[in-house]
């Protein structure tokens, strides 16, 4: 059993028989299909089944002769209807199977941001046509999650979030300079770690972690495109699974000035989501990518 199938409304699906009656039931009733001729190597299919206002599951795998799908993997996703970045991104391919990682270097999460790539089939018919770019323009990111908490914000005025978009700007255009070689760069992000680190030293001994630290996006556990995350609440969104009626919150979430839309079943969130507070929890972040005509 896929780990997030979960996160869009199959909690209930818990043995390998019942999965393979819903995956069958997918393949049945999906609403897009990619079709790609490998040279020399068969006929693949990827297809998508959206459950609910835009979860769902994929499936991927080989066209025999009979044109049935020989099914090799699959999993959940949930579409996001943002773009998160235009940071310059990579496409690499799985070892173990015909699934791909986007590799986005994305200054202001301050890690290289790793995502499972949804459109893989696009990316693969691309690669196969000599005349279609495969150059990513921009990336919309989505994530899900099995378990997260509801935090209350931290109170700011309107001066201080100004001030707060000003220093993440200018931090962000330090990093683009100090990854080109500049010396001056270094040293002014260097002198600025250590003035964060003196005051937040400060703080913490009388403060709770929580209010000293607004946001949050670092890697979670040994999969590089896991992460734990916390971020303010911009939107809360309810979608039914029409299959199984179970309720996903889809929070659309502001990380460090990254925005991304995360979903998470409803008997697994801790807390009342509502626009101004945060979410904190684990999350396996997924991309669609959108190419260069």
């Amino acid at each position: 059993m896929h780990k997030f199938l979960r996160a869009v409304g199959f909690s209930e699906y818990t043995k390998k028989k019942e999965i393979r009656e819903l995956l069958s039931r997918i393949q049945d009733h999906h609403d897009e299909l990619q079709v790609i001729q490998v040279p020399g190597d068969g006929t693949r299919a990827q297809l998508y089944t959206e459950v609910g206002n835009g979860i769902g599951i994929s499936v991927y795998g080989e066209l025999n002769e009979q044109d049935e799908l020989e099914r090799e993997y699959y999993f959940p996703f949930l579409r996001s209807t943002c773009i998160s970045t235009q940071a310059p991104c990579q496409i690499q391919r799985h070892a173990e199977k015909e699934s791909y990682a986007g590799i986005c270097e994305e200054y202001r999460v301050g890690v290289s941001l790793i995502f499972y790539l949804q459109n893989g089939g696009e990316y693969m018919k691309r690669l196969q046509d000599s005349f279609r770019s495969t150059q990513i323009s921009s990336v919309m990111l989505s994530a899900l999650s099995v378990f997260g908490k509801i935090l209350l914000p931290v109170q700011k005025t309107e001066t201080q979030k100004e001030r707060i978009k000003v220093a993440a700007a200018n931090r962000t255009s330090l990093l683009e300079a100090a990854r080109r070689g500049d010396t001056d760069a270094m040293d002014s992000l260097a002198m600025e770690d250590m003035d964060l680190y003196a005051s937040i030293s400060g703080r913490v001994r009388e403060e709770d972690v929580y209010s000293i630290v607004d946001s949050c996006f670092m890697p979670f556990g040994v999969e590089c495109d896991q992460y734990s995350l916390l971020g303010e609440i911009l939107e809360v969104e309810k979608v039914t699974n029409r299959w199984t009626n179970e309720e996903i919150y889809v929070l659309m979430v502001e990380c460090s000035d990254l925005m991304l839309q995360i979903g998470i079943n409803k008997k697994d969130l801790l807390g009342e989501p509502v626009v101004g507070r945060r979410f904190k929890g684990p999350v396996w972040v997924q991309g669609q990518v959108n190419f260069l005509e």
